[in-house]
């Protein structure tokens, strides 16, 4: 059977590991059936041969293709140059990335340059082509964790600290609505998708985002996801258009993958009509920063400072902000909750941040002016005491 037979016996209904067998070698070993399988399922997804084994190794979270002949992974200690990348010529790169956008039902053409999508297999591609690109068509592919990480995942990756952990969950058990903050890779995601695993199960979570990528381990999670418009500038659904639709969904919880424009109206609106629980991510460099980004966005949605600072105040009530930097005692980068914050009004009546809780990068935690109220008001005080010393629970 030949590929294009394979491919379309796959395309008639039978899966790609079935199809796969009947024509692997009759000694072929379990790991080399497991191999052939993922490289067909690769091929129909557009994924060319050279891009699927860096997929494919070990801890790798992003591989970038700059040029036919430059790519970079991320395997947890930063980016790394790929050494020998050969992928063809820039024409080559370009059939690549619109096969992969074909294989995710999204268009890559010179009318639509741009294209952020999910293909089947759960990556996420983004890819641009020239001339916005320059002259070759760059490629970046984010894998997804294969399943949502536990709290004690994280904790033994260095993401929390045993603490931390505890106090993460008896925050989502309290129903407190917050935001994760922190740059690009810092882990927002992995951290929201786990924390949504710890909510009670007869609750219903309806996450919406612009590309699906949370799978939280939760049994009643609805994914919704946004459209663009197609070339005639038409049918495109926003984010704030899923916020609304979810509000007449019956949700629980309304979770927003992130924040990143006028949607964030929609948002603060629903969290503060009795939609407790619910979280966003937002992009900043520090939760100070925080109260800048939201008056931004609520700039985008025609919100005024003042209504922004009055809508942010009940609904956002924990900040908690995560930091990627290089571990002085392993050397690999690490991903970390450094801080805990909440919003509060200052005293010139704007929206603003204060911390309540740090933590070191050796796990240290120490307690700030605001913690005291703030532990009392969700019953933190058996995790973490005023003087900043962690303590177990009972």
């Amino acid at each position: 059977m030949s590929v294009l037979e394979m491919r379309r016996a796959v395309a008639a209904g039978s899966a790609p590991e079935e199809v796969f067998l009947l024509e692997a070698p009759p000694f072929a070993t379990t790991e080399e059936l497991a191999e052939g399988a993922r490289g067909l399922r690769q091929s129909l997804e557009g994924i060319d041969e050279s891009l699927g084994s860096l997929l494919a190794l070990p801890g790798v979270t992003d591989v970038l293709v700059n040029g036919p002949d430059e790519a970079w992974i991320d395997a947890g200690q930063g980016l790394e140059r790929v050494a020998d990348f050969h992928l063809g010529t820039p024409a080559e790169v370009r059939q690549v990335a619109v096969r992969m956008a074909a294989s995710a039902r999204q268009r890559l053409d010179d009318a639509t340059p741009i294209v952020d999508a999910t293909i089947p297999s759960g990556v996420r591609l983004h890819a641009v082509l020239p001339p916005l690109s320059g002259s070759c068509t760059v490629i970046s592919l984010r894998v997804p964790a294969p399943l949502a990480m536990t709290l004690g995942q994280l904790v033994a990756s260095g993401m929390l600290t045993e603490t931390m952990a505890g106090v993460l969950q008896r925050l989502v058990e309290k129903k407190a609505s917050g935001l994760i903050t922190g740059a690009t890779g810092t882990g927002k995601t992995t951290l929201l998708a786990c924390l949504l695993g710890l909510v009670n199960p007869h609750e219903r979570l309806i996450c919406i985002e612009e590309v699906s990528e949370l799978r939280p381990d939760h049994p009643h999670v609805v994914h919704l996801q946004a459209r663009r418009d197609n070339v005639q500038g038409a049918g495109g659904v926003s984010l704030s258009d899923l916020v609304k639709a979810a509000m007449r969904m019956r949700p629980d919880r309304l979770i927003l993958g992130e924040a990143r424009g006028a949607e964030v109206r929609e948002m603060l609106s629903a969290l503060n009509t009795g939609h407790r629980g619910g979280w966003a991510t937002i992009h900043a460099n520090s939760a100070v920063e925080v109260p800048a980004r939201l008056e931004a966005l609520g700039a985008l949605a025609g919100m005024s400072r003042d209504a922004v600072c009055a809508q942010s105040l009940p609904a956002f009530e924990v900040v908690v902000h995560l930091q990627r930097f290089k571990d002085p005692a392993s050397g690999r980068m690490r991903r970390q909750v450094v801080q805990l914050a909440r919003l509060v009004r200052s005293s010139s009546g704007e929206l603003a941040a204060e911390a309540v809780l740090e933590i070191s990068p050796a796990g240290k935690l120490r307690t700030l002016p605001g913690w005291a109220e703030f532990s009392s008001r969700f019953g933190l005080g058996d995790f973490v005491e005023s003087s900043g010393q962690s303590r177990r629970r009972h």
